[in-house]
């Protein structure tokens, strides 16, 4: 009987500690929220450059991939209508963006070059800034259905 008293107090304290870390780790996660972000260009209005940069964004380096998840990207889609881009990203709640690019690039020198030259193809919509690119969109309306 005292062999079995004996036995049962750790593996109790091996559930507790079991409980307590998935507790912890669901707290943490629930802090760790992603939102979607929203970004627009414009490419630059010549039939060849779109064409290239249509074939670049068919086989994405494969280092460029691995420094956005390095950097903590969880998802990034492209949209375009002609020469508009669209761009979501999918990142934590309080990252910084600024960060997360100065990762991927560092991450390897092909994520560097990647940006470079993509911006060989990308400029600013109207109303950005002189050597502004990419504008964050504000959401100004929201409808959720049940």
């Amino acid at each position: 009987m005292r062999s079995i008293k004996i036995f049962t107090f750790p593996v109790r304290l091996i559930t507790l500690v079991l409980i307590c870390t998935w507790v912890l780790s669901a707290c943490k996660s629930n802090n760790g929220r992603l939102v979607e972000r929203v970004f627009v260009a414009n490419l630059l209005k010549d039939e060849q450059k779109l064409e290239q940069y249509l074939a670049y964004h068919k086989q994405v380096w494969p280092e460029v991939e691995a420094g956005f998840k390095k950097a903590g990207y969880k998802k990034i889609t492209l949209y375009r209508f002609k020469y508009l881009l669209v761009m979501t990203i999918t990142v934590p709640e309080q990252a910084n963006l600024q960060q997360m690019s100065r990762t991927a690039e560092a991450y390897d020198k092909r994520c560097a070059e990647w940006n470079r030259v993509m911006s060989q193809y990308q400029t600013g919509v109207e109303g950005t800034a002189p050597g502004q690119t990419w504008v964050e969109l504000s959401p100004y309306y929201s409808f959720q259905g049940n």
